[in-house]
């Protein structure tokens, strides 16, 4: 049974600790004056006022949350928190839509990176601000749903980690309970900002665009505050710290706890996705490098390398920064990085797409079938770090791949019939549903997803929402099942 004024007494409270957030922004403007104040004062109050009157209904019912009560705790988390996030940008720029601000908050706090606006250098700086901070308050959600939510389901993750998995995750839980394990995920994630924010400041940002551009790295959202992202610094010593901390927010950020309480390394060592991340996303910069110096895009390898490292950690690790339209590159570069955008990123991480882990099960589920085509008898598990998979987690993600699937054909099939031409039809869908920010054509890294139509954009604001809460978790709502007593 769904208790659901309990259910709406947290959201409450999200709500009011949601509208306490945009002080962040409105004291930044203050202190800046550019502007914004205003649209800050009453976007704060509004969505501060609208949780307290929610939770003084609801205060003489709450209850403990069960398992249903968390899903549809955090579908309404996920859906409503974006509509009063786009206060602020609907105060401040009096002629952007509803649909387009809504657009944006989702892509913010799904840490997708896709958006509508342009003249991002001319915005107020607290609204530029207020973007990248959606990016980072979402990347830390997605961490702690993956600690806290999704194992219930069966398809996350950490139940995957459950499997009898060597090496770290057999500490599943890390702490002894789950309030004290998002706290120690909250510090190692605020510790290894801070230090993105010191990098960028040491390579040649300033301040406040090191904080903006931290923010969004961490994330892996792709927000930046230039039309040009990271093309506008044309420095190679920033590009090289944004690779770094790409690299280490596309890992399982329950890994880096465990290094800072184990004070080893080898850590990663064990982590089963860790190094085929790592090995997959440097690997795939080099083949690419070779690949554009053979077609003549650049002149010499080590320019190639520079543009291919930067844009395919980007993409892989479903960030969406850029320092070049690689939409002019030869067809198979940019569309062998969105294909690494479907899975490359660590469960735990704040990157989007379907996981490394998934991957790996799929391989060795494909390996086991034809084994047992060859030897109809055998038993043959499928391992992973050198220890059997139950076959109820396997089944769980096959569930999850034809969802997956389904969801990304129904999309495109609705994009390109509402009069999207099919290339940029498709790669919208794959950079929404991976939350990775820029497609191609259309789409592209130096456009936005303004050409689009309202319609289009619907279908990409839930495509985004979907590929973030991991499919299930938004999905289940919706079936009659649910519901039941």
């Amino acid at each position: 049974m769904i208790r659901l004024s309990t259910v709406l007494h947290v959201l409450a409270i999200v709500l009011m600790i949601f509208g306490l957030t945009m002080l962040f922004p409105l004291a930044v403007s203050a202190l800046l004056r550019d502007g914004a104040t205003s649209a800050y004062d009453e976007a704060a109050l509004g969505t501060f006022v609208a949780g307290l009157v929610l939770w003084l209904l609801t205060r003489r019912r709450k209850q403990e949350l069960q398992t249903r009560d968390g899903f549809l705790l955090v579908a309404l988390v996920w859906t409503v928190l974006p509509a009063f996030a786009t206060l602020p940008l609907m105060f401040y720029l009096k002629d952007l839509s509803f649909t387009d601000a809504y657009f944006e908050t989702v892509s913010g706090l799904t840490t997708t990176g896709a958006t509508v606006l342009s003249g991002l250098d001319a915005l107020p700086a607290s609204i530029n601000l207020w973007r990248t901070f959606l990016v980072w308050i979402g990347g830390m959600g997605i961490i702690v749903l993956a600690v806290a939510i999704l194992p219930l389901l069966g398809v996350g993750g950490a139940q995957i980690f459950k499997a009898e998995t060597p090496g770290p995750m057999k500490d599943t839980r890390l702490t002894p309970r789950i309030t004290q394990t998002a706290k120690g995920l909250w510090l190692v994630y605020a510790g290894i900002t801070a230090a993105c924010i010191v990098s960028f400041k040491a390579a040649g940002m300033t301040w406040l665009d090191g904080v903006m551009h931290a923010f969004s790295t961490m994330g892996l959202g792709g927000f930046s505050p230039h039309d040009e992202s990271f093309a506008y610094f044309k420095s190679p010593a920033i590009e090289g710290v944004a690779i770094l901390f790409m690299l280490i927010a596309g890992i399982n950020f329950a890994t880096h706890f465990l290094l800072f309480r184990s004070r080893s390394l080898k850590v990663y060592r064990r982590d089963p996705e860790a190094i085929p991340f790592l090995l997959t996303v440097i690997g795939s910069a080099i083949v690419i490098a070779f690949y554009l110096l053979d077609h003549r895009v650049y002149d010499d390898f080590w320019t190639a390398l520079r543009y291919s490292a930067f844009n395919v950690v980007s993409i892989a690790t479903t960030t969406g920064f850029s320092n070049t339209d690689y939409n002019l590159w030869p067809v198979f570069a940019p569309v062998w990085m969105l294909f690494l955008s479907c899975f490359a990123t660590s469960s735990g991480s704040t990157g989007g797409g379907i996981k490394m882990i998934r991957a790996q099960l799929m391989m060795r589920q494909a390996v086991r079938e034809m084994r047992r085509i060859v030897h109809p008898r055998a038993l043959i598990p499928v391992k992973l770090g050198g220890q059997p998979v139950e076959n109820n987690i396997i089944f769980a993600v096959l569930a999850f791949m034809l969802i997956y699937g389904s969801v990304m054909i129904v999309c495109t099939m609705l994009l390109a019939a509402s009069g999207l031409d099919i290339i940029s039809a498709f790669t919208a869908t794959v950079a929404c549903i991976n939350n990775t920010g820029p497609g191609l054509n259309v789409v592209g890294p130096a456009t936005t997803y303004a050409a689009l139509s309202d319609f289009q954009t619907w279908i990409c604001t839930a495509a985004m929402l979907l590929g973030r809460l991991e499919l299930f978790t938004l999905i289940v709502v919706f079936t009659p099942g649910f519901w039941r007593q």
